[in-house]
């Protein structure tokens, strides 16, 4: 794809169609935020680092807020609220901006040579195929593709 984004027809002009149906990011409001007790969003913070990132509990493709949320004894909107305002992104974005370092590192890595998208995806914690080329075209602007043939003689 010569173009990362194409003008869609005359009546839509001045919109840019995004890649992998993309869509541009939102800035909620959400006051509820503002009412987290400092310490208890601090120690919360560090289990959900243990458990999702050092226990490596993103690399699970349907583990879900609600999965994380009944681990740690407590519900998914303050969960939410702690994420967001620790990582400032949401739990999916969360999960996805670790698979795709996985997944960034295995493509560079002469190991996983022989492993074909699909697995890398797979292995990196992505339920499917679609979820992990919009994911890494998110995060990393180019196709997993792309990036493996940009790191194939580094």
């Amino acid at each position: 794809m010569e173009n990362n984004h194409e003008v869609i027809n005359n009546e839509n002009a001045g919109q840019v169609k995004m890649p992998y149906n993309l869509r541009e990011k939102k800035i909620k409001s959400a006051p509820y935020r503002d009412l987290i007790r400092t310490e208890l969003a601090d120690e919360l913070y560090e289990r959900i680092y243990e458990l999702v990132v050092t226990q490596k509990r993103y690399k699970q493709p349907n583990f879900s807020a609600s999965d994380l949320a009944k681990i740690l004894k407590t519900n998914t909107r303050y969960l939410s609220a702690v994420v967001n305002s620790k990582y400032k992104m949401n739990f999916s974005c969360l999960l996805n901006e670790y698979r795709i370092r996985d997944a960034k590192r295995m493509l560079a890595d002469k190991r996983y040579a022989g492993k074909n998208i699909e697995e890398i995806s797979a292995m990196s914690g992505f339920a499917n195929r679609q979820s992990f080329y919009a994911a890494f075209y998110r995060i990393v602007g180019i196709t997993p593709n792309e990036y493996r043939k940009n790191h194939e003689n580094v």
